[in-house]
């Protein structure tokens, strides 16, 4: 049974791989090809604001919406911040052809202390939190599934006092320290009772809405994204919408 705080299951992941043919029509490194970024793409990947739900990476304005629901527990979301945020990022971020709008999924007690974390701060540094606590996932999530069941315990309540012993006996506070951030910010970021409050209201919130079945999940222009758990799954279905339109105008009279 879902305990009151958990909004959703386990992540799973797809057994999808890009065939040789799809690989080489769409390489990402290479120019021409179906992700490649337009002549002058600017400079949208480093435009972030926090949004009631989350935070918006990328043009505003793009007509192109993604949003991605992690959890910072889910090795696949890891998996998928070290693989597939970097490729959106250089070929559709970039460019402003799409904005990217990350919102967290709370699974348990832990997920509440490292999202506080992760949206603690200037809004500008949110991606470097991000991909700080998702790429160093491996360490303190290991230590946390090693720790005692009596460790686990406090830290699933997810109360305040649960929240500041994860923070510090899992080194997160010290991880995000080491960035040049205030210790009493962090601090005072993890035992915000109201901020705690307001993350598991969004998070029921998306729930309601788009009811998603793991993590991670993506909802692309509105609708979520059906069986799409991964970057493999993700890939094809942006590959296609960004090489629909060129194929449409050029099979258009006139």
């Amino acid at each position: 049974m879902i305990k009151p705080f958990i909004l959703a299951a386990t992540g799973a992941v797809l057994a999808l791989s890009v065939g040789p043919a799809i690989a080489q029509q769409q390489d990402l490194s290479r120019p021409g090809s179906a992700f490649a970024p337009a002549d002058n793409p600017g400079n949208w990947q480093s435009t972030i604001a926090r949004t009631q739900r989350g935070h918006l990476i990328g043009n505003p304005k793009a007509e192109t919406k993604l949003i991605e629901f992690i959890s910072y527990t889910c090795p696949h979301c890891s998996d998928f911040a070290a693989r597939g945020e970097p490729a959106l990022e250089i070929v559709l971020l970039k460019p402003g052809k799409m904005s990217v709008e990350v919102r967290p999924v709370i699974r348990n007690g832990l997920d509440l202390a490292v999202t506080l974390l992760a949206q603690c701060g200037d809004p500008a540094e949110f991606k470097g939190r991000h991909q700080a606590l998702m790429l160093a996932q491996a360490d303190w999530f290991g230590k946390a599934r090693a720790a005692p069941s009596t460790q686990q315990a406090i830290w699933d309540r997810g109360d305040k006092a649960g929240r500041m012993n994860a923070a510090n006996a899992l080194g997160l506070t010290e991880l995000l320290a080491r960035r040049g951030q205030s210790r009493a910010e962090l601090d005072a970021c993890v035992s915000n009772d109201a901020a705690a409050r307001a993350l598991l209201a969004n998070a029921r919130s998306d729930f309601a809405e788009f009811a998603m079945p793991g993590t991670p999940s993506f909802v692309l222009d509105g609708k979520l994204l059906k069986d799409v758990f991964s970057w493999e799954g993700l890939y094809p279905v942006l590959s296609a919408k960004f090489t629909a339109a060129p194929a449409e105008s050029s099979s258009a009279p006139g």
